[in-house]
């Protein structure tokens, strides 16, 4: 077997773990493969004889091709992401699998990617390297230019925006997320019969004009025109999961990553919904904190 080939089966091998560090990094599938691909050619070119460990040695290459992908996008100022994109198929030739994206985002944790997005890139890259993927911090150091004492800061407020707060007791978190996740579980499966059995019959649910869109925010009440209206909302329910929304549970939706809207809950002692708020404004969404729940 000649060299570049049993250097290409190699990294055949580590490339489901690249992806994943890429995926979590850069937060959709498209620029994941981009960075592996890049990663593979540098690899390729490089002089492997002195590498003793050659997984860590392709994380840290995949981490340098994503850290430079995340500086050039902060260089650019990109546009909001267009959350409407997750109700459309993919163009053909495109590359995007809107399916598989949803799967991995679901995997890994929709809030998690939505708050990774917030971080700059030396606290993402730190954090995901070492809280996701167990590399220690003198082997992340040199990545940054920083000192491991200074990639730990950098980790360590990473991880206090990812995990949040809430005031509320433990028991009541859980029964609030068992409540919304009983909702997105009966948006997604199309149960209609469910939904309505959430609702109280007087709900309100509450849209602002990003949601639609729509000139003016939109108001709808009763259990049944709600269900309806999360019924139609299958597509995007895809790529929402449950997050901590300013301490309480709540659903982001991000599709590829990006933050699209939020939904807010009341829900009664009875553990009905008594209330709905979906936000998608720009400048509403900002103000709104957003954080993982534990597994």
């Amino acid at each position: 077997m000649s060299e570049i080939a049993w250097s290409a089966e190699l990294f055949e091998e580590q490339r489901p773990r690249l992806r994943a560090v890429a995926h979590r990094m850069l937060g959709t599938l498209s620029e994941a493969d981009d960075a592996v691909q890049e990663a593979w050619l540098r690899a390729s070119r490089a002089d492997t004889d002195a590498v003793d460990n050659l997984a860590g040695w392709l994380t840290t290459i995949v981490a340098r091709v994503c850290l430079n992908m995340l500086r050039a996008r902060e260089r650019r100022h990109e546009e909001p992401f267009d959350v409407r994109v997750a109700d459309r198929p993919a163009a053909p030739g495109s590359g995007a699998d809107p399916e598989e994206e949803a799967v991995l985002a679901d995997s890994v944790g929709v809030a998690l990617l939505v708050v990774l997005d917030t971080l700059a890139p030396p606290e993402r890259l730190a954090f995901v390297l070492h809280d996701l993927f167990a590399v220690p911090f003198d082997e992340i150091a040199p990545l940054l230019d920083r000192s491991p004492a200074a990639v730990r800061q950098l980790a360590s407020r990473a991880r206090r925006r990812v995990k949040g707060a809430s005031p509320l007791p433990e028991a009541e978190l859980a029964r609030r997320r068992g409540v919304v996740e009983a909702f997105l579980a009966a948006t997604r499966g199309g149960d209609f019969e469910a939904l309505v059995a959430l609702l109280h019959p007087d709900v309100v649910l509450h849209a602002d004009r990003s949601v639609v869109p729509t000139p003016e925010p939109v108001v709808v009440s009763g259990a049944a025109t709600v269900a309806k209206g999360a019924m139609a909302a299958t597509g995007r329910a895809r790529f929402t999961g449950p997050a901590l929304l300013d301490g309480t549970v709540g659903l982001v939706m991000a599709p590829f990553g990006r933050l699209g809207l939020v939904l807010g809950f009341a829900i009664a002692e009875d553990g009905l919904i008594t209330e709905i708020r979906v936000v998608a404004e720009p400048d509403d969404l900002h103000r709104i904190e957003v954080a993982a729940l534990d597994a």
